[in-house]
């Protein structure tokens, strides 16, 4: 198996690093999505991202951009996605500082609308309609060079910001009041934050596909949540598990000739399943809840 899969390296190298690399970048931002309770909007910002996408081949197809060409298969298309993933996640993360309940509307509004629009746009234009398809069922397989650059960056600076600002990701993860205590600026932090997932769930998701995207999202921190006892464990834990699954879901995925997204993503929920098996004994809950005191 393990031999097979070397072999296919070569030819499918970028497409690997790609992929490792993305599980890597979304599991460390999930971190923040799981430790504030934030598990649909990561569902919403990726759909929104699909939205972004499949508006761009609609004004690709009305003829709109440099000499009417394809848009929607080349840059404004990611920006588009990149956008769209942005202003959801500040949208809502903004919004849930003003009031949960309109922040989980909001949430669901834009998650039904990025669902409907797309088809609706597109609903003439059959290589459109394929192309969003394929953002769902993405294989992982197309990756290019410069996709693996962008997600490289990506996966950098996302592991620079927990790196340096681990401390305070922690107090706005577990203890809102006590960052604003310390001179935090909340309001501030959590639209930074958004962007950062915004950013992450829009280059990530023309290349992963929205269940890669989602999966890497939230599986890994959620599997680390049942076994580590704080977000600062969470943070080395999380991305761990979820390149440890891309990689068996990968090498699996290649043995048995099967998209290798579907693969780990469903490695990623046995991973689920079997965590929810741990006994609670010396786990505090707690130290994950949104609001309630620091260890």
């Amino acid at each position: 198996m393990i031999e097979a899969f070397l072999d296919s390296w070569p030819l499918f190298q970028t497409s690997y690093l790609a992929g490792w690399t993305i599980a890597f970048a979304l599991a460390l931002v999930g971190v923040w999505v799981v430790a504030r309770d934030q598990i649909f909007l990561g569902v919403a910002v990726a759909q929104a991202s699909t939205l972004g996408v499949a508006s761009a081949l609609w004004i690709g197809g009305l003829g709109v951009g440099a000499g009417g060409m394809a848009i929607g298969e080349d840059g404004i298309a990611a920006a588009l996605a990149v956008t769209a993933s942005i202003v959801t996640a500040l949208a809502t993360v903004l919004r849930r500082d003003g009031g949960s309940e309109s922040a989980e509307a909001l949430t669901g509004w834009v998650f039904l609308v990025s669902a409907s629009v797309p088809t609706l746009l597109l609903a003439h234009d059959p290589h459109g309609l394929e192309e969003v398809h394929q953002l769902l069922f993405s294989t992982l397989l197309g990756a290019t060079n410069a996709d693996l650059v962008a997600i490289v960056a990506l996966a950098v600076a996302m592991l620079a910001l927990a790196l340096r600002h681990h401390e305070a990701l922690r107090l706005l993860a577990i203890d809102p009041e006590h960052a604003d205590a310390v001179g935090l600026r909340r309001r501030a932090w959590h639209a930074a934050l958004a962007v950062a997932l915004g950013l992450a769930v829009g280059i990530s998701i023309r290349v992963s596909g929205t269940l890669y995207t989602f999966g890497c999202l939230v599986l890994p921190a959620l599997v680390a949540k049942h076994i580590v006892r704080d977000v600062r464990t969470l943070m080395i834990v999380a991305p761990i598990v979820a390149v440890f699954a891309a990689v068996v879901g990968f090498v699996l995925a290649n043995h048995f000739d099967t998209p290798p997204a579907h693969a780990t993503v469903a490695l990623l929920c046995l991973g689920l399943a079997l965590a929810w098996c741990i006994p609670h004994r010396g786990r505090t809950d707690a130290s994950f809840s949104p609001g309630s005191p620091a260890p």
